[in-house]
């Protein structure tokens, strides 16, 4: 990253959201070093030259894989990512994951339907009234199942088969959602920060996972390469 590319629209705008900064150069994994640019204060740097051609490759494939109606799982259960997540999941009319983390999403699919199935029917259930056969005790009780089943899996009840792609804020935090991606062979994008190893990330951004700024702004131009073709 050179003085002259401060200039460049795109890579000013990823230093306005700080997506330049990494971690402590001391957490820095092996795999992203060629993105590095270099420390300041110890804290690493990265090249926001190759963020962008990481970012643009990333964006290819987003608009390749919607035009063929294909869709991406957004997942970011970090504090940070929860809220930009599902706002711009739900934008777009993508399944996510803003939470948690639940165990067999990916490799045990069919069962995690069984209880999706189950919540949808529990709230239609209730939207219509036929809950009032039960005792309250009983209804307090189906209440309290339908609300716990929502924030477990209420960002993925219109998702009928497996996604064709994960788009992960930080796979460190995520690394159950980026192992079951990788046994079933489900490619990853990923916004990756400088401890991350990304080698088997199909398409990682290597930049700053960590603050709301950075992670808003790549979660806004995935949603963007989403919404020209949905």
């Amino acid at each position: 990253m050179t003085e002259t590319t401060k200039t460049d629209p795109k890579i000013e705008e990823l230093f306005k959201v700080g997506a330049h900064f990494g971690f402590n150069k001391s957490r820095r994994h092996p795999s992203i070093a060629p993105y590095i640019f270099g420390s300041k204060n110890r804290v690493d740097i990265f090249d926001l030259e190759k963020t962008n051609e990481a970012l643009q490759k990333a964006l290819e494939f987003v608009s390749k894989l919607v035009e063929t109606k294909g869709v991406i799982l957004f997942v970011g259960g970090k504090n940070e990512a929860q809220s930009i997540i599902k706002e711009q999941a739900e934008i777009v009319g993508m399944p996510y994951s803003a939470s948690r983390w639940i165990g067999g999403t990916l490799t045990n699919f069919p069962e995690i339907r069984k209880r999706v199935d189950m919540m949808l029917d529990l709230t239609s259930q209730k939207e219509k009234g036929e809950l009032v056969k039960y005792t309250k005790k009983e209804r307090v009780l189906i209440d309290k199942k339908i609300e716990k089943l929502q924030k477990m899996f209420g960002g993925i009840k219109d998702m009928t088969a497996l996604p064709k792609a994960l788009f992960i804020i930080d796979p460190r935090y995520e690394e159950i959602a980026l192992k079951e991606a990788l046994t079933l062979k489900i490619p990853v994008i990923a916004l990756c920060g400088s401890d991350t190893n990304i080698e088997d990330i199909d398409y990682p951004i290597p930049a700053n996972d960590s603050n709301v700024a950075s992670i808003g702004f790549f979660v806004e131009k995935i949603t963007e390469a989403c919404k020209k073709l949905s």
